[in-house]
């Protein structure tokens, strides 16, 4: 991740490295809740990713030359371990759409690489860890949680995780220190929760790894507008996976994970203490 284009904030290979090991432990349980995959599934599926590939060399004429530099790149995504990284940037959001179709609810998005277990348990209003000279505009986020009927939900969980003011998520680089906005907040007796923050930043994901190469090889952007990683979970309820944006950045509509959506963008207010913003989004789960 970085913010500038001549700066990398985070090393591919550290990176990588981490978002492989929480893959490794099934992430997208939190949508699906795992099971196994008959044969005839597999068959049908895979073999219609390969008969795209194939299809992409026949109709523009790869040379021996490409295929072996793709070869080398699919290695290369293998060393630094950005299998996750890619996956989640240029797919994840396809079966998103397609889990979509079936859900009701607040809308939700792409849960990306950089989720992390284990993370303070706060009760609402809550400050999430941060640095006592942490950089960035201070922000609260703030709502209330009920099912689809509109009851509150009270004791569920609003899992945060989002960057600083440079672009660093904490646990996938060298700074910012571990835990270091990141926290699971629990709701009050009305559902109700308030998140004391600081607005996190833009980045392009990480540019000196292959899939940050193979990015700026094709022309395309790097960046990803600033946003908020929130699990929202409520027991006999369905997980909410979802980002939240912010209105006049200039890399929405060029999310490089294709990621956001016009009805996840906040427009924060000036609360009139100092700097400080605030903004207000409710989540509605469904029943499981």
């Amino acid at each position: 991740m970085t913010t500038t284009e001549d700066q990398s904030v985070s090393d591919a290979a550290t990176a990588g490295s981490h978002a492989t090991d929480i893959a490794r432990s099934g992430a997208a349980t939190f949508r699906t809740g795992g099971g196994d995959v008959d044969q005839a599934r597999v068959a049908t599926v895979v073999g219609a990713a390969l008969e795209g590939i194939r299809s992409a060399i026949r109709e523009h004429k790869v040379t021996y030359d490409e295929f072996d530099a793709f070869k080398r790149w699919l290695i290369s995504v293998s060393d630094t371990g950005e299998w996750p990284l890619f996956l989640d940037v240029y797919l994840e959001f396809e079966v998103e759409k397609v889990a979509a179709e079936t859900q009701d609810g607040s809308v939700g998005t792409i849960l990306g690489p950089f989720w992390l277990d284990g993370q303070a348990q706060l009760d609402s209003p809550a400050t999430l860890p941060m640095r006592d000279d942490e950089p960035g505009t201070p922000m609260i986020l703030a709502g209330q949680v009920t099912d689809t009927d509109g009851t509150p939900l009270a004791g569920a969980k609003v899992d945060i995780w989002h960057t600083d003011e440079e672009g660093w998520y904490s646990g996938f680089a060298a700074k910012p220190p571990a835990g270091n906005l990141r926290g699971v907040v629990t709701t009050d007796d009305q559902g109700r929760y308030e998140i004391h923050t600081r607005k996190p930043a833009p980045y392009t994901i990480p540019l000196d790894g292959p899939t940050g190469q193979m990015t700026l090889a094709a022309g395309w952007s790097p960046w990803r507008p600033a946003h908020i990683h929130l699990l929202v979970t409520a027991p006999g309820h369905r997980t909410l996976t979802t980002q939240l944006f912010f209105t006049g950045d200039p890399y929405l509509g060029n999310d490089v994970a294709s990621a956001d959506k016009p009805e996840l963008t906040l427009d924060p207010q000036p609360t009139g203490h100092g700097d400080e913003i605030r903004s207000d989004r409710d989540f509605v789960l469904e029943a499981e």
